[in-house]
């Protein structure tokens, strides 16, 4: 379940966010799009989170996560051969909706749920190890993007790139699901593999119910201090990475840096994250997550602010090492932590309508970042304030409080 997760998100999560850094350049390139206009681009995707996250938690709680991957990865397809055959700007906008609409579906929140079935004192780990295998594909895929749709060399392009997306997402709807699991009831099996523990003696007795999981509702969720920290929390730490998946190349081009230069940067941020999202995990399952998710929200403001120093090279390796360490840290333990938190039986529902602040946080990141750089030149003022914001969300994780089982709920 670990592995299949781990390559679910990297092809919903790779080529749609990750490389949208790239995608910008090429499209940049061939259209002559202003950075505003290439910004609004995932700020669509944020409107279908908020429209469809909610509605994405309700089925995956009800039909499973099969269910979920095979008609996402089958909108996903859609949305690449739209996005290949894009003539102008409605259509780019149209087919990066419908990619985000199947990453949706079938990526993050998906996966998240069907690994918080599968595991219980583990999770923690599990969600960092998919992370991991979602890591690795993007070490892979990042500078072979690049390759590809270079606009300064005459290779394959940018939508025979989206063409061959196209295939291996059609393929995957058809294989992956025959391979997932919903639950480990489903197959007589038990969270992390162990059967619960039954209570002989008093002791024992209080341990298990020392160690028992919070079972909430969505309604008990949503009167927690803890769901509206954690689900803000959440939004101002993302919405730097948002921002960042949309402009660093182009930062970088302002500053005569070529594309491949700029996915090696991507590359080793990439390569520092894949490390800590392990880490991340095994961490979180030691410390209190919310501690662990402090630390490491904060290391990935510190890592941005290198992004202005200068324009010297060695300012965006520092970059990329902080930043890698704090967004790979912080990846799996913004979903472990809830739960932790909330429990198993309404997980997919509580964690869509979570999607619902972030989203609605996300939607200014990009756009607001290349407006900021049309208006004043640069990408300065921009990154700064974005850093304070990520710095507000790490604040926020840290004061979350564990909800107590309690009649109050």
């Amino acid at each position: 379940m670990v592995a299949v997760s781990g390559f679910i998100m990297m092809i919903t999560s790779v080529p749609i966010f990750q490389a949208s850094a790239l995608w910008a350049v090429a499209l940049e390139s061939h259209f002559g799009w202003s950075r505003t206009q290439l910004g609004l681009a995932l700020s669509f995707t944020r409107i279908e989170g908020s429209l469809t996250g909610p509605i994405a938690g309700y089925m995956v709680d009800r039909l499973g996560p099969r269910f979920m991957v095979f008609t996402g990865l089958s909108i996903l397809t859609l949305g690449f051969v739209l996005f290949s055959q894009v003539q102008n700007l409605w259509m780019f906008y149209l087919a990066y909706f419908i990619m985000s609409v199947g990453q949706g579906q079938a990526g993050w929140l998906t996966v998240m749920t069907l690994l918080n079935h599968w595991f219980l004192r583990h999770r923690g780990m599990a969600m960092g190890l998919a992370m991991v295998g979602m890591g690795v594909g993007g070490l892979v895929l990042m500078p072979l993007i690049a390759w590809l749709i270079n606009p300064d060399a005459d290779r394959i392009g940018w939508r025979h790139t989206a063409e061959i997306f196209a295939v291996i997402t059609l393929i995957s709807a058809l294989v992956l699901p025959k391979i997932i699991r919903n639950k480990p009831e489903d197959i007589a099996d038990y969270p992390d593999g162990q059967a619960p523990v039954v209570a002989d003696s008093d002791s024992q007795a209080s341990e298990v119910e020392q160690n028992q999981e919070l079972e909430l509702t969505i309604g008990q969720a949503l009167r927690t201090q803890a769901f509206w920290c954690i689900s803000f929390g959440h939004g101002f730490g993302s919405m730097v990475v948002l921002a960042i998946m949309s402009h660093l190349g182009l930062l970088m081009s302002d500053l005569d840096y070529g594309l491949q230069t700029a996915a090696w940067i991507i590359m080793l941020q990439t390569s520092v994250s894949i490390v800590f999202q392990f880490l991340g995990g095994w961490i979180g399952d030691l410390i209190p997550k919310n501690v662990a998710l402090f630390i490491f929200t904060t290391i990935q403001g510190i890592g941005v602010v290198f992004l202005v120093i200068g324009p010297e090279l060695i300012y965006f390796y520092a970059f990329a090492v902080l930043f890698g360490i704090g967004f790979g840290g912080r990846t799996p333990l913004t979903t472990a932590i809830r739960g932790d938190y909330f429990g198993r039986a309404s997980f997919g529902k509580i964690l869509g309508i979570s999607t619902v602040p972030m989203n609605v946080l996300l939607l200014v990141a990009a756009p607001m970042a290349g407006f900021m750089r049309d208006e004043l030149g640069d990408y300065d003022l921009a990154f700064i304030t974005l850093a304070g914001l990520n710095m507000v969300g790490a604040i926020l994780f840290l004061v979350a409080r564990k909800p107590k089982l309690t009649g109050n709920l």
